[in-house]
Order: structure tokens, then sequence, then C-alpha cells
């Protein structure tokens, strides 16, 4: 008895644990594979507390997403005194790690926008207007003029580079350089391709 008391978890901890012994199982199960029922086995607690703290199956799930959503916009923060085409590869090559390191949680974000649930594909939508963000920003220190369609072309170039890395880290472990490579100067040709004076009458 004295020895639960010692290591009963306050609430605030224990759901900590429950979503990090969650976003733990992405790199081996499906997203829609990581039930309240597998979570609770996974952490050795009952169904009931796992309810308790998330009060649904898509409550589970929008939690496991938007933490590992949080977790690679952390790990890929770009650096600020980095020159713009630097910053780029930068944080590019970082992303690369992260896909490789943490492989099934990547792939849970980018498929969770075909989830069924609104706030799930809402959580990774933001992810994706954040990195867009990134990128529009090399852009522009690096001379393209800003427009909505230099805006939408590089949301949508976000989208292109995502199946880049399930493609090329995922499926074909291609080597990290040659994926930043080409990740770089396809997001800068998509900006060049933008006309100016299109840009500017948009």
């Amino acid at each position: 008895m004295s020895a639960e008391r010692r290591t009963r978890l306050s609430p605030e901890d224990r759901r900590s644990q429950l979503v990090a012994a969650g976003v733990a199982a992405l790199a081996e199960h499906p997203l829609d594979t990581v039930t309240i029922e597998f979570l609770s086995r996974a952490a050795g607690v009952s169904r009931a507390l796992v309810f308790h703290y998330f009060g649904s199956q898509a409550g589970l799930r929008r939690e496991l997403v938007r933490t590992a959503r949080d977790s690679m916009l952390r790990a890929t923060e770009p650096i600020a005194e980095l020159a713009a085409q630097e910053r780029l590869d930068d944080t590019l090559r970082r992303i690369v790690e992260f896909v490789e390191q943490h492989r099934g949680t990547f792939y849970s974000l980018v498929r969770g926008v075909a989830s069924a649930d609104a706030e799930v594909r809402r959580v990774v939508e933001e992810a994706r207007r954040e990195q867009a963000d990134r990128v529009t920003a090399v852009a522009l220190e690096l001379g393209s003029p800003d427009s909505p369609l230099l805006r939408i072309a590089l949301r949508s170039w976000v989208a292109f580079a995502e199946e880049v890395l399930v493609e090329s880290v995922l499926e074909h472990e291609l080597p990290a350089d040659e994926i930043v490579g080409f990740l770089s100067r396809s997001a800068l040709a998509v900006a060049a391709s933008i006309d100016a004076d299109g840009a500017d009458s948009a």
C-alpha cells in the first residue's frame, strides 16, 4: 500500500505518461490501431482510466497527433541566425532526421489528414501551414515577390514534400543529402516559377 502511495502519479503526470506511451506506440503501429484498449494494455492500466483522461477514441487520437505534431515542429524549428538558403537546408535536414528517427510518428501525421475526425485533420493542417510559412519566409528573403499564388504553391509543395519523405526515407531509405538537396531545389524552383508580373496582378 505504501509503495502504491509513493509511486502514485498526479493526474497531469498520469495523462502525460499515457500520451507518451501512445506516441511511442506510433513507432510500430498505425494511428488507427492505437485504441483505448491498446493503450490500456501497453501502459498497464485499466481501460476506464484511459477513457477518463481522453473521453473517447477520437479524443485519444487527437491528443496523440497533436503531441506528435508539436514534437516535429519543435525538432525542426528554423535557426533564425542562419542565412535563408542555409536555414532552409538545415531545416530540411532536421526534418529528414526526424522522419528517420520517428518513422511511425511521421507516417501517422501525414496520413492523419485522411482521418474521419475533423479535429485530427485540423491538427495536421496546422503543421502543414507552419511548414509552408517557414519555406515562404525563405523564398521571400531570396527575392520572390509575395503573392497569393506563391503561398498557394508553397503550401502545395509541403504536401509534395511529405510524399517525397514517405517514399524516399520510409520506403527506399535514400541518402539524407540526396533527399535534402532535392527538396531544397524543388521548393526554390516552385517559388521561382511564379511569374513576377502575374504575382503583382494577383
